[in-house]
């Protein structure tokens, strides 16, 4: 079974906003960190952004002022609000949620592209 899904990729125009979703499995455990990561072709995967179980939060600094990540912790997911998208922005971004030290899971990834 997948334990981790994102939804709500897609195209958007540049200006435009997207809201990314990802529902974790209880099974996986109580999760201490979920985020969002990105991976355009050619290029490594990097942290957009990541929401601890106590509400801190952390952005890249491309993203910070645009994007805006949150958690519901009852149903063990997490999304990511983009607002103000630029061509930039264009890449495969992962959910990943860490349930400990060596735990991680991540998604399948799914595609934003933003169009000048």
């Amino acid at each position: 079974q997948v334990q981790l899904v994102e939804s709500g990729g897609g195209l958007v125009q540049a200006g435009g906003s997207l809201r990314l979703s990802c529902a974790a499995s209880r099974s996986i455990g109580s999760i201490n960190v979920m985020g969002w990561y990105r991976q355009a072709p050619g290029n490594q995967r990097d942290l957009v952004a990541r929401i601890f179980s106590g509400g801190t939060t952390n952005y890249a600094d491309s993203v910070q002022g645009r994007f805006t990540i949150s958690r519901d912790n009852a149903n063990n997911a997490v999304y990511l609000q983009m607002n103000s998208l630029k061509p930039e922005d264009t890449a495969v971004y992962y959910c990943g949620a860490m349930t400990g030290p060596t735990r991680w899971y991540w998604g399948q990834g799914t595609q934003v592209t933003v169009s000048s």
